[in-house]
Formats: structure tokens, C-alpha cells, sequence
């Protein structure tokens, strides 16, 4: 069979995508004993600090059969200078899948290109798949987004989503994004590598944060949800990260089993 990359949600069909939620699903309810990575590999390359991706990914690897090796960019060749495409192919000779996290998403274009083992996104500056976000193009619901000028989401990306038909709009009134939402979600306002940022994010965001007041405008049954790692008080008051309507732990488990089942699909 030959292999598969997941750089991209829309690397993946709707179907496909629902078989792998409903894997993970089995996964995380226990009715699944399969070791489909039995004497298996993954390489997780990082050049970002990461909680979840690192813990995920590796205790995935493990409870499948498997073993996950931690690779940091200040460890490995690729960070003092070595060609991606030599880092590609020396890799493709030890392990059976490699994970990276890093900045530039064409570093990550570039391994796959040369790899010939399964590559995984596992976040750039330009899209962090695991975490569901082209999503919309791909699953049909509907995405309002809600950010301040100067702050869109990629441009040719959202284009692109719009083109598929995907149902996207964006805003600078967070009410209006919210209004009547099944699901709200939010992110912190200044990312790893924008910390000089964090001052004028902070200011260019105030009005933003999702409050008990933002969340009463949203469906009555609806959910709240962050990626963690969250900054109370910015762009969520604590008492909705803590309150009856977050799912965040949740999600933040959730993402153990989906990239279980992504790792039993491409290097199974």
C-alpha cells in the first residue's frame, strides 16, 4: 500500500475522517485490543515545546504496541544545518513514521516529499490538522470565525475552504460569531513564537474573551472548547474553562485517541 501523509485535514475524505473518529472512539471505550504497531517506530521531531502533541502522540504509540522517540531540533542533525531531504531518507531507514512539530510548513512539505515512511503534522505556523481546523471544508458545518483586522486566518486557505463550499464567514463582532453557535471555541491570543507580540495581541484582542455573557448569546446546550494551553482571564474567564459547559479536558483526551486511531491507519 502506499503511503499516506497527514499534512492537512483536507488530506483526508469526509469518510475517512469519520472512520477515524469512529476508531477512536472504540479506542478510548476499551473495545479495542489490537497492537497494530507491534515492533513499530514513530519519530517525533520538535522543534516547538509541546504538553499534549509530545504525551499524546508517544503514550499512542506505546498502549498500540509500539514505541515513540523523542527527537529534539537542538539534538538532531536537522538543527545544525543537515538537508531536510537527507534527514528524510536516513529516517525512513530506522523508523516507521515520523511526527514533526516545527515552525515553517514547508520544512514539513519537504520531509514527506522525501520520506518514505507516513509523515504527521503535528503543528506549523500555517496548520495543526490534529487539532481540528480545515475541518469545516471537509464535514460540511458551519464555521463563523471572530478576530480583530489585521488578524484573518490564511487568506488562500480560507479561499480555498470557501471554493469547496464550505460555510465560512468571518467577523470582528465576537456576538455575532457566537450568536445562537452549538460550539464555541477559542485559542490563546499570542502562540508560541510570538511572544514580542503578546502586548499588542493583547490589546488588538480586548473585547474577546469568552465570558459568561459572550457564552448566554451561543445555543442553550452548547459547548465550550480550548486547545489548551489557556490564559484565564484573557481570551477565557476562568469561570467558563471551569464551568458546566466546558469540554476542554475532553477534548484534550479526545485528541489521545484520534491520533491513536491516525497512527493505526497510516503506519498500522
Amino acid at each position: 500500500m502506499a503511503k499516506r501523509d497527514f499534512l492537512a485535514v483536507t488530506d483526508l475524505t469526509r469518510d475517512e475522517i469519520v472512520m477515524l473518529f469512529d476508531l477512536g472512539g472504540r479506542m478510548k471505550a476499551g473495545g479495542y485490543r489490537d497492537t497494530p504497531l507491534a515492533g513499530k517506530t514513530l519519530a517525533m521531531i520538535f522543534a516547538k515545546s509541546s504538553t499534549r502533541t509530545r504525551v499524546s502522540f508517544e503514550v499512542g504509540a506505546y498502549q498500540l504496541g509500539g514505541q515513540a522517540l523523542f527527537l529534539s531540533s537542538r539534538d538532531i542533525q536537522i538543527g545544525r544545518g543537515e538537508p531536510i531531504p537527507d534527514t528524510a531518507r536516513v529516517l525512513s531507514r530506522y523508523v516507521d513514521g515520523i511526527m514533526i512539530r516545527t515552525f515553517d510548513h514547508g520544512e514539513v512539505e519537504e520531509l514527506a516529499r522525501h520520506a518514505t515512511i507516513p509523515v504527521i503534522n503535528g503543528l506549523t505556523d500555517l496548520s495543526h490538522p490534529c487539532q481540528v481546523i480545515e475541518a469545516a471544508q471537509v464535514l460540511g458545518f458551519e464555521l463563523r470565525l471572530a478576530c480583530p483586522e489585521g488578524y484573518e486566518p490564511n487568506r488562500a486557505i480560507f479561499e480555498r475552504a470557501k471554493a469547496a463550499g464550505a460555510c465560512l464567514s468571518i467577523t470582528e463582532a465576537p456576538e455575532e460569531a457566537v450568536e445562537g453557535a452549538h460550539v464555541v471555541n477559542t485559542d490563546v491570543w499570542a502562540s508560541m513564537g510570538q511572544e514580542e507580540e503578546a502586548e499588542s495581541r493583547r490589546n488588538a484582542f480586548r473585547g474577546y474573551t469568552v465570558d459568561p455573557d459572550l457564552m448566554k448569546l451561543a445555543d442553550a446546550k452548547a459547548i465550550f472548547l480550548h486547545c489548551l494551553p489557556a490564559h484565564r482571564g484573557e481570551e477565557v474567564t476562568a469561570d467558563v474553562i471551569e464551568g458546566p459547559q466546558s469540554r476542554v479536558w475532553d477534548e484534550a483526551e479526545n485528541r489521545l485517541h484520534v491520533q491513536k486511531a491516525l497512527l493505526a491507519t497510516l503506519m498500522g
